[in-house]
């Protein structure tokens, strides 16, 4: 009577040959089939997959666009004012920055050239500045008289008639601007000027 490990249930496919099986038939003098040899080898051969450039390249971040702002995304430089009466400047994004710089000039045009959080990087006409609180900006436009003496017309025309005349470092609340000529509203009076002339909003800005 043959022994249960004798036994055949049914005709189940062969299981590949493992490590242990051909090392049997090694021992017994029969060398493995090439399929067999093939498949045993192929895993050690195989070299560590690398990963494809394209990939690669699709994992960086987007570069971000340094003409506009890191927070509002609002274009920069742009030009804004001051809020109040002062201002302190730092010298870092922060009120435990030391203090650079104070503004006094309420409604003096700032250009901001950069943003962090709740702080704007500002500087004047004459360069100087650093960061300041948000809240002391005005989306408010002016603009300064950046010429020994200014001479504001009726009209966006060089021979139109003279209204006033304004010193430098002038400040005046921007109306409207052209291409090249800027409405002002000046100490109550109002009048045209070409954009050289000023300081406080860019060369191909139009405001309405």
């Amino acid at each position: 009577m043959p022994r249960p490990a004798d036994l055949v249930t049914g005709a189940a496919a062969p299981a590949p040959a493992s490590a242990e099986t051909q090392s049997a038939g090694t021992q017994s003098g029969q060398a493995p089939p090439p399929a067999a040899a093939a498949a045993t080898e192929t895993p050690a051969l195989a070299a560590p997959a690398q990963p494809a450039p394209a990939q690669a390249t699709a994992a960086r971040p987007p570069a971000r666009d340094m003409s506009k702002g890191s927070v509002t995304n609002l274009p920069l430089p742009r030009f804004v004012s001051l809020k109040g009466n002062g201002g302190n400047a730092r010298r870092g994004p922060g009120l435990t920055h030391r203090i650079d710089w104070v503004f006094t000039r309420s409604g003096m045009p700032l250009k901001i050239t950069a943003e962090y959080e709740h702080w704007r990087r500002v500087e004047d006409a004459e360069g100087f500045g650093g960061w300041v609180n948000y809240a002391l900006l005005s989306g408010v436009r002016s603009a300064l008289v950046a010429v020994d003496m200014a001479e504001f017309r009726a009209r966006p025309q060089d021979d139109a008639t003279v209204t006033f005349k304004a010193e430098r470092n002038v400040i005046g609340w921007i109306e409207e601007c052209l291409p090249d000529w800027c409405r002002l509203s000046v100490q109550g009076e109002e009048g045209w000027i070409r954009k050289t002339a000023l300081w406080g909003v860019k060369p191909d800005e139009t405001i309405e």
